[in-house]
């Protein structure tokens, strides 16, 4: 064979060859290199986490009611105390002289008392002893007006008789009107005793208001004064105005904050399961026993409603969860976390949340009026719409290989799990899902042929 046939035939072979590795690569430019999942049947469970501080359901700030220099301070930061405990004592000599002073005059008072019920019972015999003479007169009287009638006495004996039968009815009705004066009299002092044991109770009043004591069985929390300083009756939380902080310990409650775009799924009597930072891997149990109605900014703590502007700013809500089996050593204010399940799905279809995707109804469109040709990337919803002009309606979907080609199905979607999300419709078990990367989910294109490599990602493709 001569050179030159050689040389021919090795020109078309390293042609054919470039030939076929130029349609490969050509083949292979148009693929797009995709991370995919299986759709499984699983249980989901949605959780709503919230940060805060344990509280117990009832604390009060024991404040001073009078105003004075505390002489006894009975009780330190962190004793247990019973409901009637004397916790604190101001100084009382004033009101205790107040109170003696009082007490003298309802003693002397009361005597006067005793002193015309006396007199009442005098009052009484002489009415007796009035009407026992006048029944004597009268008897007097008639006597002697028989005898006048007969002419055997005088008619000076006859005047006399009449005049001292007269005088025992006037003096009967003196001492009538002396026992009702003296019952009068009495009533009048009672009165006066009584309206001195008012005031007492008023005097006695202010000297418990010296005395603090506890409200309820509790946890000294927090004691901000020393025997020896003065105190004054004030607002609450004002200086020199809070003896001391006692906590109720028999409920403990998680208080949390909540986002704003969690709370609608938050409701009343939902589990949730309590961490605390200091008890570390120990799960404490509890139920949603309140939701706050007015949001909290969060770069500030201040609730919406107590704010004359309105803000653009991340709000929270307070959620406070009760907790069930709390160890008998907690303390407030203690940091934990909440996690409120707020839905539970038992063997559902499920996607993980990365493979969820949107297109406009435009995008979708064009796609079907051109689907015999095939793009592996095109610009993103945003960009699609922006030319519009308009907003375009968008679509929820997913990509879904089949014959090695992403197909865009919508999906009607359930509750949200931590990483995976239920699937209403729109897809079977052991359907295949696109879930990366980031990149390919956001300018892939409906009919694009894929490749699936679901090995590690790159650390470029982990970061976006």
């Amino acid at each position: 064979m001569s050179a030159k046939k050689i040389v021919l035939i090795v020109a078309v072979v390293l042609t054919l060859a470039g030939i076929i590795v130029g349609s490969i690569l050509h083949g292979q430019s148009s693929v797009t290199k995709v991370a995919t999942a299986k759709v499984t049947r699983q249980d989901i469970v949605s959780i709503v986490n919230g940060t805060g501080q344990i509280k117990p359901k009832t604390y009060v700030n024991v404040g001073a009611t009078a105003f004075g220099r505390i002489t006894h301070l009975n009780v330190k930061e962190g004793d247990h105390v019973k409901a009637g405990t004397t916790l604190a004592t101001v100084e009382n000599i004033q009101p205790q002289a107040t109170v003696a002073a009082q007490q003298a005059a309802i003693s002397s008072s009361r005597t006067d008392v005793n002193s015309y019920v006396a007199a009442e019972g005098t009052a009484a015999a002489n009415i007796a002893q009035g009407k026992a003479d006048l029944e004597q007169k009268r008897l007097d009287f008639g006597r002697a007006q028989s005898l006048y009638h007969e002419k055997l006495i005088a008619k000076q004996d006859f005047d006399a008789k009449k005049a001292a039968f007269d005088m025992a009815i006037a003096t009967l009705t003196q001492r009538e009107a002396t026992l009702i004066q003296s019952r009068a009299q009495t009533a009048s002092q009672r009165a006066h005793v009584n309206q001195a044991v008012a005031s007492q109770r008023a005097n006695y009043d202010s000297l418990d208001k010296t005395i603090s004591r506890a409200p309820f069985d509790g946890l000294v929390t927090n004691v901000p004064v020393r025997e020896g300083e003065t105190v004054v009756v004030g607002i609450q939380n004002a200086g020199g105005s809070t003896i001391m902080t006692l906590a109720d310990m028999s409920v403990i409650t998680a208080e949390v904050k909540v986002d704003e775009t969690d709370i609608v799924n938050v409701r009343l009597g939902q589990p949730a399961e309590v961490t605390i930072d200091a008890i570390p891997k120990k799960v404490f149990h509890g139920t949603v026993s309140e939701i706050g109605d007015n949001a909290i900014v969060r770069s500030s703590g201040v609730s919406t409603s107590q704010q004359t502007t309105a803000s653009e700013e991340a709000k929270d809500f307070k959620v406070v969860v009760t907790v069930q089996d709390p160890p008998h050593d907690l303390r407030p204010g203690l940091s934990t976390t909440a996690k409120i399940t707020t839905a539970t799905r038992n063997n559902v279809l499920a996607i993980p949340i990365q493979a969820l995707t949107i297109r406009t109804k435009s995008q979708l469109e064009q796609h079907k009026a051109s689907s015999g040709s095939v793009q592996a990337a095109g610009p993103s919803p945003k960009e699609s719409g922006a030319k519009s002009g308009k907003k375009d309606e968008e679509i929820q979907g997913v990509f879904v290989v089949r014959n090695r080609k992403a197909e865009f199905v919508p999906v009607a979607s359930g509750v949200t799990g931590t990483t995976d999300i239920e699937v209403l419709d729109g897809l079977q078990e052991g359907d295949e899902v696109i879930t990366g990367s980031y990149k390919v989910l956001r300018t892939l294109r409906p009919g694009s042929g894929v490749k699936v490599d679901n090995s590690a990602p790159k650390k470029e493709d982990e970061t976006t």
